[in-house]
């Protein structure tokens, strides 16, 4: 029998392993039930911390194993492609560094099911404390808005949260926590992928989210669903002084993948801009080259790869056009 939601989750060595007694008993404390519990685990082996701990406590959850660290957009889409096996409407996909309200999952499903237009919602997403474990009221996203031309940010992240997001317009949900309809990404999915797979973490799910946009779908984020979120890397600002303090505490693999993954997004999406549009992601694409050129110079290897890989960003782009 079908099913009307898959819950979608990667694991990852001992860096997720350590969520998981608490976001798991989240999730099955959940007041909506018509769902099932798939997870891509990208650990190094089939039997680790997260697998052994999930068929010790959740024998009813399915455990696809990667053969290692595929990427955030690779194992999201071997998540989807099972939500299509197993004949469900809609996806979630979480972070397993959540813990989620009773309520959560059942708000963000009514959203979707009382509006057709709608391709995507999110909840309303606070930082969790891990170390202490306590919620707090600081807003880790409330979805994705877009700043500029194929510029994107979390909205409200690192903010106290007074109310002052509760009408704000998103494109997309964060991937951190999103549910989607599977008739939508059927219809934006390129080459049979729903997120990009050139961009292993990081931007995929700026890049799904303007392609959802552009197909004509809205997104929401549903404030009635609550959940908390220990993120690892997040944004305090968007002033060149706090981006530059953001990036001195970000590693170096996460700065080469931002910085690959956003000319991505500027090569893919190139032809859906106006002139003004164009002008803008030329002037940030240039001044990223300066700042590169003065203080972090590795990150020109990237302009290597995606030399190596132009075709393939070119084939995206047609289908993106």
């Amino acid at each position: 029998m079908d099913i009307k939601l898959v819950i979608g989750f990667i694991s990852y060595e001992e860096n997720t392993a350590k969520y998981l007694p608490y976001f798991l008993p989240s999730l099955v404390k959940q007041t909506f039930k018509d769902y099932k519990i798939v997870v891509a685990d990208n650990s190094k082996k089939s039997e680790n911390e997260n697998s052994l701990y999930i068929r010790k406590n959740y024998k009813d959850i399915e455990i696809i194993w990667s053969q290692g660290n595929i990427g955030f957009a690779k194992a999201n889409n071997i998540i989807i492609r099972r939500v299509k096996e197993l004949g469900a409407e809609y996806a979630l996909l979480l972070n397993p560094d959540m813990i989620l309200e009773p309520t959560a999952v059942e708000k963000l499903v009514k959203a979707l099911d009382h509006d057709d237009k709608l391709g995507a919602v999110c909840p309303h997403v606070y930082k969790w404390d891990f170390k202490n474990n306590t919620k707090t009221k600081i807003i880790d996203t409330l979805g994705i808005k877009e700043i500029s031309a194929l510029r994107f940010k979390d909205i409200g992240q690192g903010e106290e949260d007074k109310g002052q997001y509760n009408k704000a317009k998103i494109i997309g949900p964060s991937g951190a926590a999103a549910m989607y309809q599977l008739s939508a990404l059927e219809k934006i999915k390129e080459n049979d992928n729903f997120f990009d797979e050139l961009m292993f973490m990081y931007e995929e799910d700026c890049d799904l989210a303007y392609r959802l946009k552009q197909a004509g779908y809205t997104s929401a984020c549903v404030s009635e669903a609550v959940i908390y979120h220990d993120r690892s890397a997040s944004a305090k600002g968007m002033s060149n002084l706090a981006v530059a303090f953001n990036r001195k505490n970000k590693a170096r693999w996460i700065k080469e993948q931002g910085f690959k993954n956003k000319h991505i997004i500027f090569i893919k999406h190139w032809k859906t801009l106006s002139l003004f549009s164009k002008m803008q992601v030329l002037w940030f694409a240039f001044r990223m080259f300066v700042f590169a050129l003065l203080f972090e110079q590795y990150l020109f290897k990237q302009y290597v790869v995606l030399y190596k890989i132009r075709k393939d960003i070119k084939k995206y782009s047609k289908l993106s056009s």
